[in-house]
């Protein structure tokens, strides 16, 4: 098990070009399962989810290779509509095949899915937008058993709440369902607006795009065709959000600065220059950040996955901030491991409040999840001493190689063998 040592405090400078976003490749990999032949992928990051991922599809059938970023998905002979415990455990996004199987199969047998040890994200909205295509629901021995007689039928559902994982599944099983299908209250993150474009591209039949209804006329196939992934917003974030804690001047290449303007909102807010080019940003911090109020919400408010590391970054800001969670209010596993750097974190329910130090201390932590693991990351850059994070495979499901990107950057941080 590997882990990261890194002495700190150092600023991060430099340019840096964004990966390609996990969370928009993994529906245009589970897209693939709804067209027959050579889907090609490019900017793919690459990630140990993304490798399990191909696994799954594997075990499907396909054939996958992986190579330089650049995948290529080959369904010509798939041939089993079930994906085992023993592929799915490992990944919540595994229930992502459900709805491609169930629509091109009229069958999908899918182990319920693994992943992250916080929080209950359960996948009822997934099961229950199937059934309103008309799909008989089984759960049995931790085993989604879907089905249907012929073709899904086009049917009416609301996503409550919004659930970027639940349409995402949902629309994918439409595309081919018969007749019109009409979804409400829709996640409309740019993730979901990749596949609905991606989609589209293959023929599908859809109306709507980067709202929340969307409406959908089932078609017979789809065809295979060729995506390019958007840049990570997660990870461009988590990099600003470095900069404002650690200091410096970095700019961020390859990424849409919409997709980044409630992070950006917060980090100005907390004193770092930031200007938008086209497919650019340039972040600039110095002196302690200032202290800012957040509450996450669906896009376009401020994303969950960035709760974290604006949180780090607030621990040496000048004063006291609160960060108030909605979407998975037990998502504060980091708060114990920050607070054994030195961190001034008081929570109350799906409230933190956060009240700024001279500077973080280095010491032993333990990763817990992904988006805290790039907590403690950004912590250790900007402690005194050295820092010690355990457990980075949550970091490797979802940042690629970011101990030599932060290096490039001028972290001095490396991996190790524990």
């Amino acid at each position: 098990m590997d882990r990261f040592v890194i002495e700190g405090p150092t600023p991060l400078r430099g340019e840096i070009s964004v990966s390609g976003a996990k969370n928009a490749v993994l529906p245009l990999m589970a897209a693939a399962l709804l067209t027959r032949g050579r889907s090609v992928i490019d900017n793919v990051p690459d990630l140990q989810d993304v490798r399990f991922f191909a696994t799954i599809l594997e075990g499907l059938g396909a054939r996958t290779e992986f190579a330089n970023n650049f995948m290529v998905i080959d369904t010509s002979d798939l041939s089993s509509s079930e994906a085992p415990y023993d592929l799915v455990r490992k990944m919540r996004a595994s229930i992502y095949v459900l709805g491609p199987l169930l629509a091109s199969f009229g069958q999908a047998r899918v182990s319920l899915p693994g992943g992250c040890a916080w929080g209950p994200r359960p996948v009822n909205l997934h099961l229950e937008g199937m059934a309103a295509l008309g799909a008989d629901i089984d759960l049995e021995e931790g085993y989604i058993n879907a089905k249907t007689s012929g073709r899904l039928t086009g049917g009416r559902f609301r996503f409550e709440p919004s659930s970027v994982g639940g349409t995402c599944n949902v629309l994918m099983a439409a595309v081919l369902a018969e007749g019109r299908t009409e979804l409400e209250n829709c996640a409309i993150e740019p993730e979901v607006t990749q596949l609905v474009e991606a989609l589209v591209r293959s023929g599908a039949n859809i109306e709507g795009m980067g709202t929340t209804s969307l409406r959908v006329e089932g078609v017979e196939k789809l065809e295979p065709v060729s995506h390019r992934v958007i840049a990570d917003r997660i990870e461009a974030g988590t990099i600003m959000a470095g900069v404002a804690m650690a200091g410096g001047e970095v700019r961020l290449t390859g990424v849409d600065p919409g997709h980044l303007r409630p992070v950006t909102i917060v980090l100005q807010e907390m004193g770092c220059e930031i200007t938008e080019e086209e497919f650019c940003l340039n972040i600039r911090a110095d002196g302690k950040p200032q202290p800012v109020e957040v509450v996450t919400r669906p896009y376009p408010g401020f994303p969950t996955d960035m709760q974290a590391q604006v949180m780090a970054a607030c621990t040496v800001a000048s004063g006291t901030s609160s960060m108030t969670e909605t979407i998975y209010t037990d998502r504060f596993t980091h708060v114990a491991e920050l607070q054994r750097l030195g961190a001034d974190i008081r929570v109350d329910g799906a409230r933190a409040r956060i009240r700024g130090v001279d500077h973080l201390s280095g010491a032993q932590v333990m990763a817990t999840d992904l988006r805290a693991s790039a907590a403690l990351v950004l912590a250790g850059v900007a402690a005194h001493g050295t820092t010690t994070v355990n457990r980075v495979y949550h970091i490797d499901r979802g940042y690629e190689r970011i101990e030599t990107r932060l290096a490039e950057l001028g972290a001095r941080i490396t991996r190790e063998k524990a």
